[in-house]
Order: structure tokens, then C-alpha cells, then sequence
């Protein structure tokens, strides 16, 4: 059974998004095993430094089988409907793990970026972190009531 990691680079603060998390990562684990891995954020410093400290937090929660999906502004866009492609192409190809990283404020560090196996697009508009985790869980949601034609997605 295909498993979804889910890490990003800090607390989600926000109680509202917060509790918007755990409702679709609860409805999502009906689907597929979910596992959230928060990274610390780097404390302060430069940029170049910060992203090279959780690059290596980054890569230590990456499975060296797993499939890496980083979410990337200049990353490919995907439909609702083509994300659950997607997701049925994963199972079908019998991918063990599927880890989305979602970076922090500066992004993620060069080796992060070369590691992942898909850059993905959620949005052309700017979306916050913490929105991004949100509409991350969301959509993989949608994915899976659309592979299984549930009324969710209508």
C-alpha cells in the first residue's frame, strides 16, 4: 500500500489552518497511510546557511525509494482531475512511498531541488506556507474521492 510523507520546514502556527490539516489529513488516511514530518526551521542567519541546514533535515526525511514531489512555483500545474492521474499512475507503478516537501521562507537548498523527482505548481498565485500545506492535503483529498467517484469533488 502506497504511503503519502508530508513534510514541510516549520509549524504550522495558524489554529485555523492548523485544524484544517488535521480535518483533511483525517479524511485523506481513509485513503492512504499520511505522515506529516515537520522540519525545525533554520534559527536565523543568512539565507544561503538556512536553506543548507534544513536542506539536510530535508534529505534526511526522504526515503531513498521514495517518489519526491516538490511543490515549486515554477513547477507543472496540474487539474484536479490530472492529479488523481497522476495518483493512480503512482499506484500503478506500485510506488511504495510519495514524499511532498514544501519548503520555508527561503525555499529549499539546491540538493532538495535536484532530489526531487517532480516539481509541482499548486498555483500561479503567491500562497503562503502554511496556505500551501492546506491546499496541498486538500487536493490529494479531491484526488482520491475522484478515483473513487465520491461526491466530494462535485
Amino acid at each position: 500500500m502506497m504511503r503519502f510523507r508530508l513534510i514541510w520546514v516549520g509549524r504550522t502556527r495558524s489554529e485555523h489552518l492548523r485544524a484544517l490539516l488535521e480535518d483533511y489529513t483525517k479524511r485523506l488516511s481513509r485513503f492512504v497511510r499520511c505522515e506529516v514530518t515537520e522540519i525545525r526551521e533554520a534559527a536565523g542567519g543568512e539565507a544561503h546557511v538556512c536553506l543548507e541546514d534544513e536542506g539536510k533535515r530535508i534529505m534526511a526525511s526522504l526515503a531513498s525509494d521514495a517518489l519526491a514531489v516538490l511543490l515549486d512555483v515554477e513547477g507543472r500545474q496540474w487539474s484536479s482531475p490530472e492529479l488523481a492521474t497522476e495518483v493512480e499512475r503512482w499506484q500503478g507503478r506500485a510506488v511504495k512511498e510519495v514524499a511532498f516537501v514544501v519548503g520555508g521562507h527561503y525555499g529549499v537548498a539546491p540538493r532538495v531541488r535536484t532530489r526531487a523527482d517532480i516539481r509541482w505548481s499548486l498555483s500561479p498565485l503567491t500562497l503562503t506556507h502554511e496556505m500551501a500545506r492546506v491546499v496541498l492535503v486538500e487536493q490529494l483529498y479531491r484526488a482520491y474521492t475522484i478515483m473513487r467517484g465520491l461526491p466530494y469533488q462535485k
